[in-house]
């Protein structure tokens, strides 16, 4: 009987047989022998303690939830004492110190003894203190959990020193340590090898996401990682979705600076929001300096339109990166709107039409802008010197951009259309580019009424599968799986292919919480 216990490749249905056998053969057995006066409640329960000791909790799920159990022995953890924080870790992990901390949590960079490495270990704060935290919680260690791209932030591996459901509290997140992040690099001299490269890798790993029906919706320099090498991944899907033909995205989502049009005026979005975010972080990047840093939603819908989302978003980051700050850097919802229209220009009457009647009548009373050139906008004085290669130039960089920063998000480019970009298609790679998708995410869970315990109990399971299906490497124990990454606060970029990009006595505060 121990034999069938001891296999795990058995469904819940035979699972039950095998549980039901076990519990008669042992109710017989304690019938037979001395049981000590106990009654069937408490010979039951020792019966069922005896199953948990032998099964492991991801295969009693749907037949005895209250014993799952982590596999995770408290001798493997240890108490660490940071500033104000406590963490409780896995042993294999050491020389702990806080590189980052935020609403979402902590994040320290870590000796990971068994790997012989420097890892990430992000601890999120109060996961289940309210629906929003949970749900958000359990969404990106899902997505973190099924994506598998380079440009990509994954998993090392996730654990919880608690050990049953009843206990759990604290999740904990492992990920590569990188360099650093896009914050630091947007105020370095950059040209356009690394300008265009950054962009490139960007935009895969936004298809990647995309191709997988998934659209990130918070992109921004502190959600972007970078090595020495300039190899790139974007990390945070707390506030990632599943894209469907058209939905409504609260003003909150997006960081202010990085918002599309779409998103400041309630209209409904599609995954292009995320290009408008990258268009403004590349903007950035050139300009160094934030490029529509509105005070409102209405400002920043100003600063947008006097030069001129998925797309919006890549837009607002290759901007960044173009200038060396926020392209559009509203402080609330009237003046982010107020800082994009001052820039891009008002819009024309097709676009109103599109906007509820409401927010239609505000906009159309608010002062008119025609806009500025993109000549103007983005001078060729603040770009670096034209590379040897002619697409790696300021007119192509404005050509893009003119392109991602288009206030209509139906007129604006595609993340396809965006790597087939004379600016970027110099590193194009089919194996990159065309990556196979992830598994699917089901955003059927995003729209379920959840308790805070039902989301709790969600967690707790995907926690006790990744330990089932993974081995102590965090690979997969069928299918290796990539590394996702986080940046360190002390590290410097190097020379390497793509260009030196030292950043050295930059300090993270953000890494993407």
């Amino acid at each position: 009987m121990i034999a069938l216990l001891e296999c795990r490749y058995y469904s819940s249905e035979v699972w039950n047989a095998i549980i039901d056998v076990y519990m008669i053969l042992c109710l017989q057995w304690l019938g037979s022998s001395n049981s000590g006066g106990r009654d069937d409640y408490e010979t039951e329960a020792i019966l069922l303690d005896s199953c948990a000791s032998v099964l492991q909790p991801s295969y009693l799920e749907g037949v005895y939830p209250a014993s799952m159990a982590s596999t995770s022995t408290a001798s493997e953890f240890y108490n660490v004492d940071i500033n104000d924080t406590r963490l409780c870790v896995l042993k294999r992990y050491q020389n702990l110190r806080i590189i980052g901390s935020g609403a979402q949590g902590v994040v320290c960079a870590a000796h990971d003894t068994l790997r012989d490495e420097q890892v990430a270990i992000k601890k999120l704060s109060r996961p289940f203190q309210n629906v929003t935290h949970a749900k958000r919680a359990y969404r990106e260690f899902k997505l973190m959990n099924l994506v598998n791209h380079k440009n990509i932030i994954g998993l090392l591996n996730a654990f919880t020193p608690q050990k049953t459901l009843d206990e759990f509290s604290d999740l904990y997140i492992v990920m590569e340590l990188m360099d650093a992040n896009l914050c630091q690099v947007i105020q370095m001299d950059l040209d356009h090898e690394r300008m265009s490269y950054l962009l490139y890798q960007m935009l895969c790993g936004i298809r990647h996401l995309h191709a997988a029906g998934i659209i990130h919706r918070d992109l921004k320099p502190s959600n972007i990682v970078v090595k020495s090498d300039c190899s790139l991944k974007i990390l945070d899907f707390g506030l990632a979705r599943s894209a469907g033909d058209s939905f409504m995205m609260t003003p909150y989502v997006v960081t202010r600076y990085y918002r599309a049009p779409e998103v400041i005026l309630g209209m409904g979005y599609k995954d292009n929001v995320d290009v408008w975010s990258t268009g403004c972080i590349f903007g950035e990047m050139i300009r160094g300096s934030v490029l529509f840093p509105g005070n409102d939603h209405i400002d920043q819908w100003t600063k947008i339109v006097e030069q001129l989302v998925d797309i919006w978003s890549i837009g607002c980051i290759f901007g960044e990166l173009i200038r060396g700050r926020v392209l559009f850097p509203g402080t609330d919802h009237i003046d982010q709107w107020s800082k994009i229209i001052e820039q891009l220009g008002t819009p024309g009457r097709d676009f109103m039409q599109k906007l509820q009647a409401t927010v239609r009548s505000y906009v159309e009373n608010r002062p008119r802008h025609p806009g500025l050139p993109f000549e103007i906008l983005f001078s060729d004085n603040i770009f670096p010197k034209p590379a040897t290669n002619n697409a790696l130039c300021p007119a192509q960089a404005r050509d893009l951009l003119s392109k991602m920063l288009v206030i209509d998000p139906e007129k604006r480019i595609s993340v396809d259309e965006a790597l087939k970009h004379p600016y970027v298609y110099v590193w194009f790679d089919e194996a990159e580019v065309y990556a196979p998708p992830p598994e699917q995410y089901n955003h059927s869970i995003d729209s379920r009424d959840h308790t805070v315990e039902q989301w709790k109990e969600l967690i707790f399971k995907e926690i006790m599968q990744y330990e089932q299906t993974h081995d102590e490497y965090g690979v997969k124990k069928s299918l290796n799986c990539t590394s996702g990454a986080v940046p360190s606060s002390s590290s410097s970029f190097q020379n390497n292919e793509h260009g030196d990009c030292s950043t050295t006595g930059n300090t993270l505060v953000t890494n993407g919480l």
